[in-house]
């Protein structure tokens, strides 16, 4: 949605400080309630779209990074921490689900209505679902932290667990930067009408 590379490389830097604040813990608030890894890949595929060869790659080794950190930091070899297993690079098309998401719904040029909000939430929900099932069935079928034996059932009993509260940590986020864009588009709107007054003048 951003027009010009300084809009671009503005909202990255933004976008970027904020998954980088709240994946490494700098937030006060639980680290897994606030992480908002999920929403900033949505947005960024919105605000972003057209930019995913190197927006993309940057903020997944931005996450990755920021895990690195905070693994090392609490003294444990990254590459033998449990959550660093084969399903550990599926994050890479489950976040790149997400970009999807945001970047379908930049191409509909959603306006500020009941359509506009329609569009949004079924783009973050499909995208949403997709990354969640590649993410947790990765993680369920690949990691050998999770107990034998396996079955369908028990990975849909493990989904469903964990189903409502990513989506609600999803939605915070992405919900609040959908707001800054509403509210942004309004200024514009607004500033954009008021100098157009004064030159018909």
């Amino acid at each position: 949605m951003a027009t010009t590379q300084s809009q671009r490389l503005g909202i990255f830097a933004a976008l970027a400080l904020v998954m980088a604040a709240t994946r490494v813990h700098i937030s006060i608030l639980h680290h897994d309630v606030w992480d908002a890894s999920w929403g900033v890949f949505f947005l960024a595929g919105f605000w972003l779209r057209g930019s995913a060869r190197w927006a993309f790659p940057l903020l997944m080794a931005l996450a990755v990074l920021a895990d690195y950190f905070v693994i090392t930091g609490q003294g444990i070899n990254f590459w033998e921490h449990y959550c660093v297993s084969a399903a550990y690079w599926f994050l890479v098309p489950s976040y790149f689900a997400l970009w999807m998401g945001g970047s379908w719904l930049a191409a509909r040029k959603p306006g500020l209505n009941v359509r506009g909000l329609g569009l949004a939430v079924g783009a973050l929900l499909v995208s949403w679902a997709a990354c969640y099932v590649v993410s947790n069935g990765s993680y369920y079928w690949l990691s050998a932290t999770v107990p034998q034996p396996r079955s369908v059932a028990a990975w849909f009993a493990n989904m469903a667990d964990w189903y409502l509260f990513f989506l609600e940590t999803t939605a915070l986020w992405a919900g609040l930067g959908l707001v800054v864009h509403a509210l942004a588009t309004q200024l514009s709107r607004t500033l954009g009408h008021a100098d157009h007054s004064k030159l018909t003048r």
